[in-house]
């Protein structure tokens, strides 16, 4: 039990240390001495600069020297002296700031109090962890330091911020946070013993492509825009003072280009039993976790000048990282920044192993770059094309046994796929020429971000036979899916036993329920069967498996020297990475989408 607010346990000192049998799981810990400094290294650069400029420049200025009532010589040294203790003020300001700061880690738990005048006590349960991240800022990358960030659904704050940690202590304690996170037992013997996760990675974006993706982003055309507007207004009214208004507008595209190079640099994607992975960055690095499930919404989109290289851009709602505008909240909600459809697939892949459908690949093409009815897509009715012209046939949705697809724009194709789980609450939306035309919008809610999951124009009826059959769908699939705990083991109900000490009585697992209802990957296997992490294990009839050691496939290797001669060997799991493949069969839309 926790003593008073910002008390520590009374079984632990204020260094983590528990006696001398050494630091305990659970013990308080803080932070890297140096973080108040790696922290607010530009608030002292700033309060040096504002507040000392003028008068450095009024002691050595040859207009006031020798007026002051101080000797000469004596003015340079009382001038160190202040600095002197400038610097020991902030030094002992950030001292006590880290000595106030602490954080522990239960088997329930992430707690962090700090502050010195008003005290601060956040806590966040394990099970209820969205992401975790590990970022590097620039100057904290040269003393080889992390800050741990641990997200919750609290609409984009965060719910624990460990600023900094040693990289490598960053490191074990993500595996441990991970660890505990999935419902993983520890080791009894040795329970601070936590090995990170393996992975395979999936997605590797040559820098190249980043920076051509930047050159025909929106940012480009904006630019060009704005230099003919400028270059005919001042050839028109014949002043090249107009021209200095291009400057902030060149500005703001240079830190767009920026953003998006510093964002997507060096981009990697990965797979492993803690969900999907993700590391990017040029000055500042990010390493993202994802567990299984966090994932509330997808959208897939493509500008109009990425159709020449057919690329696109996969963003995300994540429950905790929320609708940030700023660069950061985009690109941690952004799973995929320029990719090939391929890669988008696979990535699709990552975060929807079961499709639902038996021809997904045919799905998504006609969601990216199809028109009408193919493929099951569902349309705005011929009577309400003049509501939106260009965009009725394109406008429509998609339901498959797991997610709902909603494709919409014409410039800018957009593809959204919600889980069914997922939806959080709809709402159906119809004014006066939508009355008129006998048509209704339908709005998803899922939770705060990027992606905005919205269905234009559908024919009422239509609407709100989606309405009630989606609300139906998300109450059944939230009954089906499995515990926060992703890599618990799910209880099975046995056969009662016919005597106690029989010796012909043996206890067989009963099956666990599939996703349809039938029998699950358990039914048929022996006790001590190693299955894929859930959510990336079943692949339903849209994907094959490959064979036994060929990429992609789950991998089980034993350790013969760390098991006794009693005990089943251990074994490290490498879930198989799931992948779309089309159907044997004919598609109604070629497999890249009418041009």
């Amino acid at each position: 039990m926790d003593g008073p607010p910002g008390a520590l346990p009374a079984h632990t000192d204020p260094d983590g240390a528990d006696g001398p049998a050494g630091p305990r799981d659970d013990a308080w810990q803080r932070v890297h001495v140096i973080s108040p400094l790696v922290r607010g290294w530009i608030v002292l650069v700033a309060i040096l600069y504002f507040v000392g400029r003028d008068w450095f420049e009024g002691l050595f200025s040859a207009e006031t020297r020798g007026r002051g009532p101080l000797p000469e010589g004596v003015a340079p040294l009382l001038a160190g002296g202040v600095l002197l203790g400038v610097v020991l003020i902030v030094a002992g300001a950030f001292l006590v700031s880290w000595y106030f700061t602490r954080y522990q880690v239960t088997a329930e738990h992430v707690r962090v109090h700090s502050g010195v005048v008003f005290r601060q006590q956040r806590q966040a349960r394990l099970d209820r962890v969205q992401a975790i991240d590990i970022v590097q800022p620039f100057l904290a990358r040269i003393f080889g330091l992390a800050e741990l960030k641990f997200e919750v659904a609290d609409a984009g704050e965060s719910a624990v911020r460990l600023a900094f940690l040693k990289l490598d202590d960053a490191q074990r304690l993500r595996a441990t946070i991970l660890a505990r996170a999935a419902g993983v037992d520890a080791d009894p013997e040795h329970p601070e013993e936590v090995a990170e996760a393996p992975e395979r990675e999936v997605v590797a974006l040559p820098p190249g492509r980043v920076i051509g993706a930047a050159v025909l982003s929106g940012m480009t055309v904006a630019l060009v825009v704005a230099a003919v507007v400028v270059v005919t207004i001042g050839v028109v009214f014949e002043t090249p003072i107009i021209a200095t208004s291009f400057i902030p507008i060149l500005i703001g595209v240079v830190g767009g280009y920026w953003s998006a190079l510093n964002t997507g640099y060096n981009f990697r994607a990965a797979t492993s039993p803690d969900g999907i992975r993700m590391r990017y960055g040029l000055l500042d690095t990010r390493s993202q976790t994802v567990p299984p499930g966090r994932v509330q919404a997808l959208s897939i989109v493509q500008p109009p000048l990425w159709r020449f290289k057919g690329w696109y851009r996969v963003t995300v709602n994540v429950a905790g990282y929320g609708a940030a505008a700023s660069s950061e909240g985009q690109a941690r909600a952004t799973l995929l920044p320029v990719g090939t459809r391929d890669e988008v697939l696979q990535t699709l892949a990552l975060v929807l192993p079961d499709p639902g459908t038996s021809r997904p690949v045919e799905l998504v093409a006609a969601g990216l770059a199809g028109r009408g009815d193919g493929e099951g897509f569902v349309t705005t009715p011929r009577r309400a094309r003049w509501l939106a012209p260009l965009a009725w046939r394109r406008n429509g949705f998609a339901v498959t046994g797991t997610a709902l697809l909603l494709r919409s724009g014409v410039l800018w194709r957009q593809l959204v796929v919600v889980p069914h789980e997922r939806t959080q609450s709809l709402s159906l939306h119809q004014g006066p020429l939508g009355r008129r035309f006998g048509v209704s919008d339908l709005q998803l809610q899922t939770t705060p971000g990027p992606v905005t999951a919205r269905v234009p124009l559908a024919d009422t009826p239509t609407a709100w036979e989606l309405f009630h059959g989606q609300a139906a769908r998300a109450a059944e699939a939230r009954r089906r899916s499995g515990p926060e705990q992703w890599m618990k083991p799910v209880p099975a109900a046995a056969p009662p036993a016919t005597g106690p000490g029989d010796p012909g009585t043996s206890v067989v697992p009963a099956p666990v329920p599939g996703p349809a209802g039938g029998d699950g990957p358990l039914a048929g296997r022996p006790p001590g069967t190693v299955l894929p992490m859930p959510g990336t294990g079943h692949l339903g009839a849209a994907a094959q498996a490959a064979p036994v050691g060929a990429p992609g496939t789950a991998e089980a290797v034993e350790d013969p020297g760390a098991a006794g001669p009693d005990t089943p060997p251990a074994r490290e799991v490498m879930p198989e990475v799931p992948r779309y493949v089309p159907a044997p069969t004919g598609s109604e839309v070629p497999t890249d989408g009418p041009r």
